[in-house]
């Protein structure tokens, strides 16, 4: 009887995981494209985009807020929510809305112009803080978390790969392609990671009212600490019984009514409706 030997089972175990990991890789992207031919959404967007021209933002805002109920929150559906909303002299919604489109996409120079745009309308200074994971990680803000998905399973179905051929080739060339590619392959797994933990666990929020006051505890009656407007970005620490407890770059922390701010996680962002003021 035939037996395989260890290098033919090692050989076929790689193949399958290099096959799973492409198959894995081809669903992602066969996905985003059925989800973008699909007919229906198209023409709401198309409507919406017309309302803005013509100056109608309110109407152009329900298209838009109707499109993310619906499950299509993409990055140019939240960053042209976001220019209603600034037509309309929301401050704090157009600036959640351009964050959570920051997380889609990152790159856009529009977005990034009309985002610091709005930052320079509000009140409060209050300096942005990229924390542990954004210093080290610095690129990580460039990508959105599909894209480092992507470039990590096709690293990975490339490193796979070349050690598969270096079981029949031992060139010095291919140690160094192996050695690069495993590099490349870690960094982009760490960067996926962290970016999908900072997503997971993103704990900003915007303030939403002209003017909220801070408080010493979740009571009304508490005293009162500092004053926040508009569109602040502050951290969030914990919520309670319809209070949050929220600090800022500078240690400053207090209460706050949980409806005078908005997450910008985009986990958040379907069921928007009651924050968006539809």
């Amino acid at each position: 009887m035939y037996k395989a030997d260890g290098k033919g089972n090692q050989v076929r175990a790689l193949w399958y995981l290099g096959a799973a990991v492409f198959v894995a890789a081809l669903t992602i992207f066969s996905g985003s494209i059925i989800q973008a031919g699909a007919g229906g959404p198209e023409e709401v967007f198309f409507k919406a985009n017309q309302a803005q021209k013509e100056g109608h933002f309110e109407k152009a805002a329900e298209g838009y807020r109707n499109l993310i109920d619906s499950g299509y929150a993409g990055g140019h559906v939240l960053y042209n929510l976001g220019n209603a909303y600034i037509r309309l002299n929301r401050l704090g919604m157009a600036i959640l809305q351009y964050e959570r489109a920051r997380q889609c996409i990152p790159r856009d120079a529009d977005l990034q112009f009309n985002l610091a745009y709005a930052r320079n309308l509000t009140l409060d200074a209050i300096p942005a803080s990229a924390g542990f994971i954004g210093h080290t990680l610095f690129w990580m803000d460039s990508f959105n978390l599909k894209e480092l998905f992507r470039a990590f399973a096709a690293l990975n179905l490339l490193f796979w790969t070349v050690l598969l051929i270096r079981l029949f080739y031992r060139s010095e060339w291919l140690f160094y392609l192996f050695v690069m590619v495993l590099a490349c392959w870690f960094i982009s797994g760490l960067s996926f990671g962290a970016k999908w933990y900072q997503g997971k666990y993103d704990d900003r929020a915007v303030i939403l009212n002209k003017e909220v006051t801070v408080l010493a505890g979740p009571h009304p009656g508490d005293t009162v600490l500092f004053k926040l407007h508009e569109g602040a970005l502050v951290q969030e620490e914990r919520a309670e019984d319809g209070w949050m407890l929220i600090h800022l770059p500078d240690r400053k922390r207090g209460w706050i009514q949980s409806e005078d701010a908005a997450r910008i996680r985009t986990s958040g962002v379907k069921g928007e409706r009651q924050a968006a003021g539809g």
